[in-house]
């Protein structure tokens, strides 16, 4: 008869983080980063719990990661422990230990942090996309784009070629000139399927005549500056942590 694993106890504090992916560190993948924070969490000897079982994990959860290729100044990782840590000793700790561009922002206890669960607390994201485009065919674009009833686009997904409607999930979007180009300010609310900006992007190409690539000046460069809860009334995002 086979033994069974040793139960593990849950955890007896958790904490959120919020992190930043910069510079070249935005061609990060998600599993990259994963890996790379599992590393730190051993090499900061952090007091992380573990699930029960035959192959037990490390209590690290995820959730809103953005898409490879984009920087980012609002992702988010929760973290099970299972001795009760300083917050602010464990963001140090775990900062010196990280590689360059991924830098950590803020680490809070959940206990002091909005009720829920992180992934439904990440309902709504800002962010900026700085193109090669000139203002006046940026700003046209977006015109076209924000008057659509809606923008089907296509996506190569897990289980295949999806369909969707890019529009849906825009709540904000406007273009500004910048040097050398254009920034183009996008709200974008979460939803399923998740729209991303680089979905945005493909919907200005097909209602707005927007070209961009390499064979354009170069590809977009996709930064997202918040995410957490997006109030309806408002049209804020508001701050997962606290």
């Amino acid at each position: 008869m086979r033994q069974q694993p040793e139960q593990q106890a849950p955890p007896v504090q958790r904490l959120r983080i919020r992190y930043a992916k910069r510079g070249r560190l935005r061609f990060t993948s998600h599993r990259d980063f994963s890996r790379a924070f599992e590393r730190a969490v051993a090499r900061a000897r952090i007091p992380v719990a573990y699930s029960s079982g035959f192959n037990p994990h490390p209590r690290i959860s995820y959730a809103g990661a953005a898409p490879t290729g984009a920087a980012s100044e609002a992702e988010y990782v929760e973290l099970g422990l299972r001795e009760t840590v300083d917050p602010a000793a464990t963001k140090a700790a775990l900062d010196a230990v990280m590689p360059d561009g991924l830098d950590l922002l803020d680490v809070v206890d959940t206990a002091t942090s909005p009720k829920g669960a992180l992934a439904d607390l990440l309902t709504g994201s800002e962010w900026i996309i700085d193109l090669p485009t000139s203002p006046e065919d940026a700003a046209a674009a977006v015109e076209a784009f924000v008057a659509a009833e809606e923008v089907i686009v296509s996506r190569m997904t897990k289980k295949g070629l999806r369909e969707f409607d890019a529009r849906a999930a825009v709540v904000r979007l406007a273009a500004t000139p910048r040097e050398g180009g254009s920034r183009l300010e996008l709200l974008l609310k979460h939803g399923t399927p998740a729209v991303r900006p680089d979905d945005v992007v493909t919907g200005l190409e097909r209602v707005g005549g927007l070209k961009v690539g390499p064979e354009h000046g170069g590809l977009p460069l996709l930064t997202r500056l918040t995410q957490g809860v997006f109030d309806e009334e408002s049209g804020t995002i508001g701050d997962p942590l606290h």
